[in-house]
């Protein structure tokens, strides 16, 4: 396990428990998929790397097709997991990015905290550790890991 994946394992940990607030980035008042993992970056990092654009909740069905907004996030500011996701293990603080529809982008996105366990936000919830299930994999669009932080000491 490197010492970034820890620590952002760690930090995700922290926000267990916050309500679901779309477009929200508030530990303990409120927050939406992305905005954990953008809550998990300000822990890491202090501040974010871009500020997202306005979404709505169905943003994903009415994105231009062929766009991927979620996965070309993630490619700028996260390093991509190698190899193919069907050998894919899940480490502790990979964030990991879900296709509920095959001619869909992915919509949703999670830190994992270990291989079959993963923190998420969803709708009418609040922040939750739960099983990385088969289900979920099926759905798994991409995987990234966060960047070194500087100074922490990786193994």
């Amino acid at each position: 396990m490197s010492a970034t994946g820890a620590a952002a394992a760690a930090e995700a940990r922290l926000w267990l428990g916050t309500p679901y607030r779309h477009q929200a980035a508030l530990r303990g008042v409120g927050c939406d998929c992305l905005g954990l993992v953008r809550g998990v970056w300000q822990g890491l990092y202090g501040s974010e790397p871009e500020a997202p654009p306005p979404y709505s909740g169905t943003w994903a069905e009415s994105a231009p097709s062929g766009s991927e907004p979620l996965m070309e996030a993630a490619a700028r500011h996260l390093v991509p997991v190698p190899g193919p996701l069907a050998d894919y293990r899940a480490a502790p603080g990979d964030v990991l990015l879900f296709r509920f529809r095959a001619h869909l982008p992915a919509r949703h996105c999670a830190v994992a905290t270990g291989p079959d366990r993963m923190i998420h936000a969803h709708d009418r919830a609040r922040v939750a550790e739960v099983a990385l299930t088969p289900w979920w994999r099926r759905h798994c669009a991409g995987a990234f890991r966060f960047p070194p932080i500087r100074g922490l000491t990786q193994p």
